[in-house]
Protein backbone atom coordinates (compact mmCIF):
# COMPACT_ATOMS: atom_id res chain seq x y z
CA UNK A 1 0.00 0.00 0.00
CA UNK A 2 0.99 3.25 -0.90
CA UNK A 3 -0.48 6.50 0.58
CA UNK A 4 0.38 9.96 -0.93
CA UNK A 5 -0.01 13.27 -0.04
CA UNK A 6 0.74 16.69 -1.06
CA UNK A 7 3.00 18.48 1.63
CA UNK A 8 3.52 21.88 -0.22
CA UNK A 9 3.08 23.88 -3.15
CA UNK A 10 5.87 26.23 -3.45
CA UNK A 11 4.78 29.28 -6.17
CA UNK A 12 7.27 32.18 -6.83
CA UNK A 13 8.67 31.40 -10.27
CA UNK A 14 7.61 33.43 -13.18
CA UNK A 15 8.00 31.15 -15.85
CA UNK A 16 8.38 27.57 -16.72
CA UNK A 17 10.98 25.63 -13.90
CA UNK A 18 13.19 23.09 -15.73
CA UNK A 19 15.18 22.00 -12.63
CA UNK A 20 15.58 20.94 -9.27
CA UNK A 21 18.86 20.09 -7.12
CA UNK A 22 19.27 19.49 -3.58
CA UNK A 23 21.98 20.71 -2.14
CA UNK A 24 25.06 19.31 0.42
CA UNK A 25 22.99 21.22 3.49
CA UNK A 26 20.16 19.25 4.51
CA UNK A 27 16.86 20.65 3.85
CA UNK A 28 17.56 23.14 1.20
CA UNK A 29 16.71 22.52 -2.25
CA UNK A 30 17.30 24.69 -5.61
CA UNK A 31 15.34 25.77 -8.73
CA UNK A 32 16.00 27.19 -11.91
CA UNK A 33 14.53 27.66 -15.47
CA UNK A 34 13.19 30.11 -17.58
CA UNK A 35 13.18 32.91 -15.23
CA UNK A 36 16.12 34.70 -14.87
CA UNK A 37 18.08 33.58 -11.25
CA UNK A 38 18.44 30.64 -9.33
CA UNK A 39 15.86 30.20 -6.12
CA UNK A 40 16.86 28.66 -3.06
CA UNK A 41 13.73 27.06 -1.03
CA UNK A 42 13.64 25.60 2.53
CA UNK A 43 12.29 22.26 3.05
CA UNK A 44 12.06 22.99 6.35
CA UNK A 45 9.47 25.80 6.90
CA UNK A 46 8.39 24.97 2.97
CA UNK A 47 9.62 28.68 1.89
CA UNK A 48 11.37 30.41 -0.37
CA UNK A 49 14.84 31.71 0.65
CA UNK A 50 16.15 34.00 -1.50
CA UNK A 51 17.40 34.22 -5.15
CA UNK A 52 21.12 32.79 -5.52
CA UNK A 53 22.38 34.54 -8.52
CA UNK A 54 21.01 35.87 -11.53
CA UNK A 55 21.57 34.44 -14.92
CA UNK A 56 21.71 35.32 -18.59
CA UNK A 57 19.48 32.62 -20.30
CA UNK A 58 17.58 29.72 -19.11
CA UNK A 59 18.81 27.19 -16.82
CA UNK A 60 18.68 23.42 -18.13
CA UNK A 61 20.63 22.07 -15.29
CA UNK A 62 21.95 22.77 -11.66
CA UNK A 63 24.34 20.54 -9.68
CA UNK A 64 25.89 20.35 -6.37
CA UNK A 65 28.83 18.28 -6.14
CA UNK A 66 29.23 16.28 -2.79
CA UNK A 67 32.72 16.51 -2.17
CA UNK A 68 33.20 20.26 -3.05
CA UNK A 69 30.74 23.48 -1.48
CA UNK A 70 29.23 24.85 -5.04
CA UNK A 71 26.21 24.97 -7.03
CA UNK A 72 27.03 24.56 -10.91
CA UNK A 73 24.24 26.28 -13.04
CA UNK A 74 24.05 25.36 -16.49
CA UNK A 75 22.22 27.64 -19.26
CA UNK A 76 20.89 27.71 -22.31
CA UNK A 77 24.16 30.28 -23.61
CA UNK A 78 26.50 27.48 -23.17
CA UNK A 79 27.40 29.40 -19.96
CA UNK A 80 28.41 27.12 -16.71
CA UNK A 81 28.16 29.37 -13.56
CA UNK A 82 29.93 28.36 -10.36
CA UNK A 83 28.68 29.43 -7.09
CA UNK A 84 31.14 28.73 -4.17
CA UNK A 85 29.02 28.81 -0.89
CA UNK A 86 32.13 29.53 1.51
CA UNK A 87 33.06 32.77 -0.34
CA UNK A 88 29.02 33.38 -1.13
CA UNK A 89 29.60 34.25 -4.77
CA UNK A 90 30.44 33.22 -8.32
CA UNK A 91 33.65 32.21 -8.68
CA UNK A 92 34.22 31.00 -11.92
CA UNK A 93 32.15 31.55 -15.37
CA UNK A 94 32.76 28.51 -17.88
CA UNK A 95 32.32 29.57 -21.70
CA UNK A 96 34.02 26.78 -23.27
CA UNK A 97 30.15 25.65 -25.02
CA UNK A 98 28.90 27.78 -27.65
CA UNK A 99 25.27 25.88 -27.44
CA UNK A 100 23.26 24.73 -24.74
CA UNK A 101 24.82 23.11 -21.89
CA UNK A 102 22.01 20.20 -20.65
CA UNK A 103 23.30 18.19 -18.04
CA UNK A 104 26.08 18.35 -15.32
CA UNK A 105 27.23 15.25 -13.44
CA UNK A 106 30.58 15.04 -11.07
CA UNK A 107 32.87 12.15 -10.78
CA UNK A 108 33.68 12.41 -7.05
CA UNK A 109 36.71 9.51 -7.32
CA UNK A 110 38.15 11.33 -10.05
CA UNK A 111 37.39 15.11 -8.83
CA UNK A 112 36.13 15.84 -12.30
CA UNK A 113 32.73 17.62 -13.17
CA UNK A 114 31.24 16.30 -17.11
CA UNK A 115 29.10 18.77 -19.40
CA UNK A 116 27.24 17.87 -21.95
CA UNK A 117 26.25 19.93 -24.75
CA UNK A 118 23.34 20.60 -27.74
CA UNK A 119 27.47 20.40 -30.11
CA UNK A 120 26.97 16.78 -29.23
CA UNK A 121 30.37 17.04 -27.16
CA UNK A 122 30.92 16.35 -23.33
CA UNK A 123 33.90 18.58 -21.59
CA UNK A 124 35.57 17.32 -19.19
CA UNK A 125 36.61 19.76 -16.24
CA UNK A 126 38.70 19.05 -12.94
CA UNK A 127 36.18 19.55 -10.04
CA UNK A 128 38.50 22.26 -7.82
CA UNK A 129 40.55 24.38 -10.68
CA UNK A 130 37.72 24.41 -12.47
CA UNK A 131 39.80 23.92 -15.46
CA UNK A 132 38.98 22.10 -18.33
CA UNK A 133 40.79 18.34 -18.74
CA UNK A 134 39.25 17.01 -22.05
CA UNK A 135 36.79 17.42 -25.01
CA UNK A 136 35.12 14.60 -26.33
CA UNK A 137 32.38 13.77 -29.01
CA UNK A 138 29.41 11.38 -28.21
CA UNK A 139 26.91 12.58 -31.00
CA UNK A 140 26.36 14.57 -33.96
CA UNK A 141 23.41 16.16 -32.12
CA UNK A 142 22.48 17.49 -28.61
CA UNK A 143 23.71 15.03 -25.66
CA UNK A 144 20.54 15.50 -23.72
CA UNK A 145 21.17 13.77 -20.23
CA UNK A 146 23.99 11.29 -17.88
CA UNK A 147 23.96 8.84 -15.44
CA UNK A 148 27.40 7.83 -13.54
CA UNK A 149 27.13 4.32 -12.28
CA UNK A 150 27.70 4.04 -8.25
CA UNK A 151 30.90 2.26 -8.63
CA UNK A 152 31.82 5.13 -10.81
CA UNK A 153 33.07 3.50 -13.63
CA UNK A 154 31.21 3.59 -16.52
CA UNK A 155 29.02 6.55 -17.36
CA UNK A 156 26.05 6.63 -19.73
CA UNK A 157 25.02 9.70 -22.60
CA UNK A 158 21.36 10.00 -23.66
CA UNK A 159 21.31 11.78 -27.40
CA UNK A 160 18.63 13.48 -29.27
CA UNK A 161 19.70 10.70 -32.01
CA UNK A 162 17.82 8.07 -30.30
CA UNK A 163 20.97 6.68 -28.88
CA UNK A 164 22.43 5.74 -25.63
CA UNK A 165 26.25 5.65 -25.50
CA UNK A 166 28.18 3.90 -22.58
CA UNK A 167 32.01 5.00 -21.84
CA UNK A 168 34.17 3.90 -19.43
CA UNK A 169 34.91 6.39 -16.54
CA UNK A 170 38.65 5.65 -16.71
CA UNK A 171 39.82 6.86 -20.22
CA UNK A 172 36.54 8.03 -21.78
CA UNK A 173 36.66 5.18 -24.07
CA UNK A 174 33.12 3.73 -25.94
CA UNK A 175 31.79 0.88 -24.37
CA UNK A 176 28.16 0.31 -26.20
CA UNK A 177 25.66 1.93 -28.16
CA UNK A 178 21.99 1.31 -27.55
CA UNK A 179 19.45 1.59 -29.88
CA UNK A 180 16.42 0.37 -28.99
CA UNK A 181 14.52 3.84 -28.54
CA UNK A 182 12.75 5.30 -31.45
CA UNK A 183 12.61 8.82 -30.16
CA UNK A 184 15.15 11.32 -28.54
CA UNK A 185 16.58 9.72 -25.09
CA UNK A 186 15.50 12.89 -22.49
CA UNK A 187 15.86 10.81 -18.78
CA UNK A 188 18.91 7.80 -17.71
CA UNK A 189 19.22 6.74 -14.45
CA UNK A 190 21.11 3.70 -13.06
CA UNK A 191 20.13 1.84 -10.04
CA UNK A 192 21.60 2.21 -6.61
CA UNK A 193 22.84 -1.11 -7.18
CA UNK A 194 24.62 -0.63 -10.36
CA UNK A 195 22.85 -3.74 -11.92
CA UNK A 196 20.14 -2.09 -14.18
CA UNK A 197 19.99 1.42 -16.66
CA UNK A 198 16.81 2.70 -17.05
CA UNK A 199 16.17 4.80 -20.00
CA UNK A 200 13.05 6.98 -20.74
CA UNK A 201 13.12 8.94 -24.35
CA UNK A 202 10.56 11.23 -25.98
CA UNK A 203 8.92 8.02 -27.30
CA UNK A 204 7.37 7.58 -23.61
CA UNK A 205 8.71 4.42 -23.15
CA UNK A 206 10.97 3.21 -20.16
CA UNK A 207 13.38 0.44 -20.82
CA UNK A 208 15.55 -1.41 -18.72
CA UNK A 209 18.98 -2.40 -19.39
CA UNK A 210 21.01 -5.04 -17.65
CA UNK A 211 24.88 -3.69 -16.99
CA UNK A 212 26.47 -6.57 -17.56
CA UNK A 213 26.37 -7.15 -21.16
CA UNK A 214 23.73 -4.15 -21.47
CA UNK A 215 20.93 -6.27 -23.10
CA UNK A 216 17.22 -4.68 -23.25
CA UNK A 217 15.41 -6.78 -20.18
CA UNK A 218 12.23 -5.22 -20.37
CA UNK A 219 10.30 -2.17 -22.63
CA UNK A 220 7.28 -0.96 -20.55
CA UNK A 221 5.27 1.80 -22.19
CA UNK A 222 5.08 4.15 -18.96
CA UNK A 223 3.62 7.35 -20.25
CA UNK A 224 1.59 9.10 -22.88
CA UNK A 225 4.42 11.19 -23.88
CA UNK A 226 7.95 12.15 -23.33
CA UNK A 227 9.41 10.93 -19.68
CA UNK A 228 12.16 13.93 -18.59
CA UNK A 229 12.76 12.24 -15.12
CA UNK A 230 13.72 8.84 -13.72
CA UNK A 231 14.60 8.94 -9.83
CA UNK A 232 15.05 6.16 -7.60
CA UNK A 233 13.55 6.53 -3.95
CA UNK A 234 17.30 6.56 -1.71
CA UNK A 235 16.38 3.27 0.54
CA UNK A 236 13.17 1.29 -1.08
CA UNK A 237 12.43 -0.66 -4.03
CA UNK A 238 10.79 1.91 -6.09
CA UNK A 239 11.67 4.53 -8.36
CA UNK A 240 9.29 7.13 -10.02
CA UNK A 241 8.84 8.63 -13.48
CA UNK A 242 8.04 12.25 -14.22
CA UNK A 243 6.60 13.46 -17.88
CA UNK A 244 5.33 15.77 -19.92
CA UNK A 245 2.02 13.94 -19.54
CA UNK A 246 1.52 16.13 -16.51
CA UNK A 247 2.03 12.80 -14.11
CA UNK A 248 4.42 11.13 -12.01
CA UNK A 249 3.84 7.41 -11.74
CA UNK A 250 5.63 5.05 -9.06
CA UNK A 251 7.40 1.61 -9.73
CA UNK A 252 8.51 -1.45 -8.10
CA UNK A 253 12.53 -2.42 -8.66
CA UNK A 254 11.46 -6.36 -9.03
CA UNK A 255 9.01 -6.26 -11.69
CA UNK A 256 8.92 -2.44 -12.77
CA UNK A 257 5.06 -2.54 -11.94
CA UNK A 258 3.25 0.37 -11.65
CA UNK A 259 2.06 1.07 -7.98
CA UNK A 260 1.00 4.32 -8.02
CA UNK A 261 -0.16 7.52 -10.68
CA UNK A 262 0.07 10.71 -9.22
CA UNK A 263 -2.33 12.52 -11.68
CA UNK A 264 -5.19 14.74 -11.88
CA UNK A 265 -7.43 12.42 -12.66
CA UNK A 266 -6.65 10.53 -10.01
CA UNK A 267 -7.61 13.69 -7.48
CA UNK A 268 -4.27 14.92 -7.03
CA UNK A 269 -3.53 18.22 -6.90
CA UNK A 270 -1.03 17.40 -9.60
CA UNK A 271 0.94 19.87 -11.79
CA UNK A 272 -0.90 21.50 -14.71
CA UNK A 273 1.56 21.37 -17.15
CA UNK A 274 4.77 19.17 -18.14
CA UNK A 275 6.62 18.17 -15.09
CA UNK A 276 10.61 18.27 -15.73
CA UNK A 277 12.36 17.19 -12.80
CA UNK A 278 11.79 15.16 -9.53
CA UNK A 279 14.27 14.34 -6.77
CA UNK A 280 13.92 12.99 -3.81
CA UNK A 281 14.89 14.71 -0.74
CA UNK A 282 16.83 13.82 2.73
CA UNK A 283 13.36 12.68 4.37
CA UNK A 284 12.35 10.95 1.70
CA UNK A 285 10.04 13.19 0.39
CA UNK A 286 9.41 13.36 -3.87
CA UNK A 287 10.16 16.73 -5.14
CA UNK A 288 9.14 17.96 -8.34
CA UNK A 289 8.92 21.07 -10.79
CA UNK A 290 7.14 21.77 -13.85
CA UNK A 291 6.11 24.29 -16.72
CA UNK A 292 3.43 25.43 -14.53
CA UNK A 293 5.81 27.63 -12.43
CA UNK A 294 5.49 25.04 -9.16
CA UNK A 295 7.01 23.35 -6.67
CA UNK A 296 5.60 20.97 -5.24
CA UNK A 297 6.22 18.30 -2.50
CA UNK A 298 4.88 14.83 -1.85
CA UNK A 299 5.01 12.76 1.06
CA UNK A 300 4.66 8.98 -0.18
CA UNK A 301 4.35 6.53 2.62
CA UNK A 302 5.34 2.77 1.47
Amino acid sequence: MIEIKLQATLSGHQNPIFTAENSQKKGILFTAGNDRGIVEWSLKTMAFIKVMFPVRSSVYALHCPKSEPVLLSAERSGQVNVFNFIEQKITHVLNFHKLPVFDIKSVTSKGELLFSSEDGSVSVWDLKSMQMLYRFQVSSTTVRTITISPDETTVAFGCKDNIIRIYNLGDYSLIAELGEHVMPVTALQYSPDGRRLLSGGRDAQLKIWDTTDYALLKNVPAHLFTIYSIAYHPGLPFFATASRDKTIKIWDTENYDLKKTLSSEKGYDMHRLSVNKIVWDSENRLISVGDDKLVKVWDIQF
